[in-house]
């Protein structure tokens, strides 16, 4: 009977809890829609408060750095003491921020109020990609898929945020994103009590006995130098992500002639299918191998990414498509890979990887608005479509066999 009540308890470890795994995902779509809202706004702030394109990289900056440098710091407290009440208690930070940015006078408030928005995202994404990982059960890969693509999806909204709402309704029509924020809350209080309870759970599992992980010196360096090389490459992916979401409309405004409305169209795009990349990225990395991912997603991408400043108003629509569904295929799959780098360690890996990596890319904004101001658009575009060739670093990332070699 004893034998039997140990094995329902452990249960809920092994069995992927696909409910848990889409409520996650959808506030995920939820959070990220509300980050995606502030690059979303920066056409109509630019009008509105007359800002420069240092000025938006400075908000862009707040945003992103808050969200990301915390995140690392949130995961390392959580890896040791769990807090399944975090995930709504942040996302109160998210609604008033919201607020804020519906009625912010001026670029300062801005800002105040984008940090309130990233210090709600920071708290959320390292405990719920622990979440995700709970709920995967032997399904892991799947799982971080669904929890990522979730955020790319909520991203993806952006272009239609600025078109439909922020364009007629301008800087007030933020006001309607506290309705998101509220939704969002509700769902996590929900997932924050199935998340008490599987805390319990593992608390009653009969204690396993210890079994050593030292790894070698030699190893060590070796899972250093892979981690440090793997935010590298997350830091030039999301230069570039930042390139295209935040300043890449404006480019095509100046080069094509284009309303903010039909601009808004090509960022879609991009973004659309680089949320289909995510969740196609982890099944593909099942199948032929993360570090094989990582390393497609970024040099597949980097010869399309060259031609995109030399194409016509028709066939970028369509390299922005190809472009934004290779090099986000390997967006869950970064992190899935340094989870298996440091096992036990989801939170820390979590937050540096979608954390710390961002931050770096966040002061990217700042340098894109900087060159943008400085040497103009064309040329900060041809920058940043220089980034992906950054990815030929993927080959000196440890093979999948050797980190299983390293962990036995």
């Amino acid at each position: 009977m004893q034998a039997k009540a140990q094995q329902q308890t452990a249960q809920p470890q092994e069995k992927t809890m696909y409910n848990i795994l889409l409520i996650i995902g959808f506030v995920h779509l939820l959070n990220d829609a509300i980050q995606a809202l502030v690059p979303a706004m920066f056409p109509i702030l630019e009008r509105s408060m007359g800002l420069t394109f240092t000025q938006l990289g400075i908000i862009a900056f707040a945003l992103n750095i808050t969200s990301s440098l915390i995140q690392p710091v949130v995961g390392l407290y959580t890896d040791k003491k769990p807090s399944p009440y975090a995930l709504p208690i942040g996302l109160c930070f998210t609604f008033f921020g919201v607020l804020g940015l519906a009625f912010a006078p001026s670029f300062w408030f801005v800002v105040l109020s984008v940090i309130f928005i990233g210090l709600g995202s920071a708290t959320f994404h390292p405990e719920g990609s622990r979440v995700a990982y709970m709920a995967a059960g032997k399904r892991r890969g799947f799982a971080q898929s669904i929890y990522q693509v979730g955020g790319n999806a909520g991203q993806a909204m952006a272009p239609l945020i600025t078109a439909l709402i922020l364009v007629p309704l301008g800087q007030f029509g933020a006001i309607w994103f506290t309705i998101i924020a509220a939704l969002a809350i509700g769902l996590l209080v929900y997932i924050a009590r199935w998340y008490s309870s599987q805390i319990i759970a593992i608390a009653k599992m009969p204690k396993k006995k210890a079994v050593s992980t030292k790894m070698s010196p030699k190893h060590k360096k070796m899972v250093v130098f892979a981690i440090s090389l793997l935010i590298f490459l997350v830091f030039a992916r999301s230069w570039f992500h930042a390139g295209i979401t935040n300043f890449y409309a404006f480019y095509i405004i100046e080069k094509f002639g284009l309303t903010i409305a039909q601009s808004q169209g090509y960022i879609f795009v991009f973004l659309l299918a680089g949320a289909i990349g995510t969740f196609a990225g982890g099944p593909l990395a099942d199948r032929f191998g993360k570090r094989t991912m990582i390393m497609l997603s970024m040099l597949a991408s980097a010869p399309l990414a060259l031609i995109l400043p030399y194409a016509g108003p028709t066939a970028t629509y369509f390299l922005l498509g190809i472009i934004g569904f290779i090099i986000l295929s390997s967006f869950s799959v970064t992190v899935v890979y340094a989870q298996v780098l440091v096992p036990g360690k989801i939170g820390t890996v979590s937050g540096l990887i979608v954390g710390l990596a961002f931050g770096m890319g966040a002061i990217g904004s700042v340098a894109l608005g900087w060159l943008a101001d400085a040497v103009g658009l064309t040329n900060t575009m041809l920058f940043t479509v220089a980034l992906p060739l950054i990815g030929v670093l993927t080959f000196f990332l440890p093979s999948d066999r050797k980190i299983e070699e390293m962990h036995e």
